[in-house]
């Protein structure tokens, strides 16, 4: 049975849900998701498409494209991190900001990955498995 979860930008302008997040989470050290959340990694959730609905403000969603063909969406007002599209996107899934869900969720991240560029002031003390790059 799956639970429906609730998420907001900072500002409350955009709003989505989610009826089902796929266990499998990294906290992601590249350099571009530490500079899109302005932390030492970012953590996004994962769900198919057909269980992500944005609820209102897609107005308000812009989408940076880098150099390398990722996408980031953020908040036009607020700036808040809201999806990681990769450059091979087959539109099967939305990579989302798990920092924005209203709600715990019954899952944890289960690794680091791309920790080759992670923050030279963080330490990684958890226990989970680390990659220097991707997952194997």
């Amino acid at each position: 049975m799956s639970k429906l979860y609730q998420g907001q930008c900072l500002c409350g302008g955009i709003k989505f849900e989610v009826d089902e997040i796929r266990p499998r989470m990294a906290h992601c050290h590249c350099t571009m998701c530490r500079k899109f959340h302005g932390a030492a990694f970012s953590t996004f959730g994962e769900a198919k498409v057909e269980h992500f609905r944005w609820l209102s403000g897609m107005a308000l969603i812009r989408t940076f494209q880098a150099k390398n063909g990722t996408k980031r969406q953020f908040c036009d007002t607020c700036g808040s991190s809201l999806r990681f599209i990769p450059s091979n996107d087959t539109g099967e899934y939305v990579e989302f900001s798990l920092s924005l869900l209203d709600d715990d969720i019954p899952h944890r991240s289960d690794a680091h990955i791309y920790t080759k560029f992670r923050a030279s002031w963080y330490e990684i003390t958890d226990g989970l498995p680390v990659f220097s790059e991707g997952r194997k």
